[in-house]
């Protein structure tokens, strides 16, 4: 690409004060200063963990023309550019936009937010319009697409940066359509940024990311802005069972449309059957089937059905590829054990709400004499008040539970699993084991597990490591759970 002008790509924003050259070409736009190379623009973002303002001079050293900065450095270095701004964090966004020359203003975007089905929804989503004929980009926790190639992801949002490089190339690639996961912490950090949105997407909150929110009221708040700052030719789609989903288009300007199982809305569903082959759904007046299992997949398959609706695609084709599609890799797959039968899920859920989902779905699928035996942990350096929780719901929705290390991060499991077992009463505590080792706790679970049986892995989903103390290492709970079931011969 022509590297632009800095005078260009300024544009958007409204420095407070700029001194030096604004006609010097920009190689690159860096908030991280080691990655910083010669010509290139560092922009220094006060972040949870450290300042990047603190990192100017390294990057000045490295080679770095331009520096954008909430506070202009008082030795101000001989060709350097400095560019004031009120807040660095937001013209990150606005500058990516203006430098990969508006990549999202090229495509249609649609944003889905929400605690719990962001994943799907937009994998769902992806995979639809992909099937449609139209060729789309994906952004989400688990991977990225660029119409047919994957490329890995390690954010729900990546930096505001990369998310416009990345749809450069999308653009590049003939893509029409985008699907990304907006997390709060994206929304909050703004690396949303200067992307133009068609559509926004609201699949229920619940209770997640406190450590970083601090109170639920805020974590709804941030959530909120995202439908407050969609323009008026936007749609806004929110479920409108969930207690807030009303809330978070009080503000917009977009155009309000729902869907829901139970509330008179724009887009209606209903759940005829509901069993380990799939979901049959009245959707908008149409007898549907689909490959997707439980309520919560019910939810996601009408957000799906409802944004491509509004994207003005024809509703019979858009059922008719729907009723292929399967799910997010790590959210509810399953694997049944050759000789005695036993049902292996692996889900994502993470948060106590998630698990009652996806536990209640399996009690509502299961048979007299079938067990469930969930295996469960929490994240290190997380949302600790939830810990608790996740154990009590745990044993009140299976027969067994066994409590086990998650991504420990920098604590020590030990202490996570007191911390869950603080919750449980001395009911609950006859129904749980507690095994530190993961794949240990995975391994008893099918030792346990007689014919027929269901396994619960829940919380990694998709992952294939474990984080202990800053090192990830490999772990898939696929791979651990298939290859007991070889190894037990089940």
């Amino acid at each position: 690409m022509t590297m632009p002008v800095l005078k260009n790509i300024l544009k958007d924003i409204i420095p407070l004060q700029i001194a030096g050259d604004t006609s010097a070409e920009v190689n690159g736009l860096y908030i991280d200063s080691r990655k910083v190379n010669a010509g290139s623009a560092f922009i220094a973002v006060k972040g949870t963990t450290s300042d990047g303002h603190d990192f100017i001079e390294k990057a000045i050293a490295l080679g770095a023309t331009v520096i954008v900065c909430e506070q202009i450095p008082a030795d101000k270095k001989q060709g350097v550019t400095y560019v004031q701004v009120k807040d660095s964090a937001k013209a990150v966004g606005q500058l990516a936009d203006a430098f990969y020359d508006q990549p999202s203003a090229q495509l249609k975007v649609v944003g889905i937010t929400g605690t719990n089905g962001k994943t799907t929804t937009a994998t769902l989503l992806y995979d639809l319009f992909e099937g449609l004929g139209h060729k789309s980009g994906l952004i989400s926790t688990v991977q990225n697409f660029i119409h047919d190639k994957r490329e890995e992801s390690t954010h729900t949002t990546p930096d505001a940066i990369a998310i416009h490089a990345l749809m450069a190339k999308m653009v590049d690639a003939g893509c029409e359509y985008v699907f990304m996961e907006v997390s709060s912490h994206a929304i909050h950090q703004h690396r949303i940024a200067g992307i133009r949105f068609v559509g926004g997407v609201f699949t229920n909150i619940t209770h997640d990311h406190l450590d970083y929110h601090k109170t639920f009221d805020e974590y709804i708040r941030v959530k909120k802005s995202f439908f407050d700052e969609l323009p008026s030719t936007a749609f806004a789609l929110t479920n409108a069972d969930d207690k807030r989903g009303t809330v978070m288009l009080q503000n917009t300007q977009a155009q309000k449309n729902g869907y829901s199982l139970k509330t008179p809305t724009q887009i209606k569903g209903k759940v005829l059957e509901n069993n380990l082959t799939g979901l049959v759904m009245i959707v908008d007046n149409h007898e549907a089937h689909f490959r997707l299992i439980g309520t919560f997949n019910a939810y996601n398959l009408l957000a799906v059905y409802g944004s491509a609706v509004l994207l003005g695609a024809d509703k019979m084709q858009v059922l008719a590829v729907m009723s292929d599609l399967h799910g997010a890799p790590g959210r509810f797959e399953t694997y049944m054990s050759p000789n005695e039968k036993v049902l292996g899920i692996i889900d994502y859920a993470h948060t106590p709400d998630a698990l009652i989902n996806v536990l209640a779905t399996i009690n509502q699928l299961r048979v007299k004499g079938q067990q469930v035996i969930t295996v469960v942990g929490c994240g290190g350096d997380r949302d600790k008040t939830k810990r608790p929780i996740m154990a009590q719901v745990a044993c009140e929705h299976s027969d067994k539970a066994i409590l086990t290390a998650d991504n420990p991060r920098s604590e020590d499991p030990e202490a996570i699993l007191d911390e869950m077992e603080a919750g449980l009463s001395f009911a609950q505590k006859r129904k749980a084991l507690r095994i530190t080792d993961r794949k240990e706790a995975i391994k008893t679970a099918c030792i346990l597990a007689q014919h027929e049986d269901i396994i619960l892995v829940a919380g990694k989903g998709h992952e294939t490591y474990q984080e202990i103390k800053g090192i990830k290492y490999h772990f898939d709970d696929k791979e651990i759970l298939t290859g007991t079931f070889k190894l037990l011969h089940k």
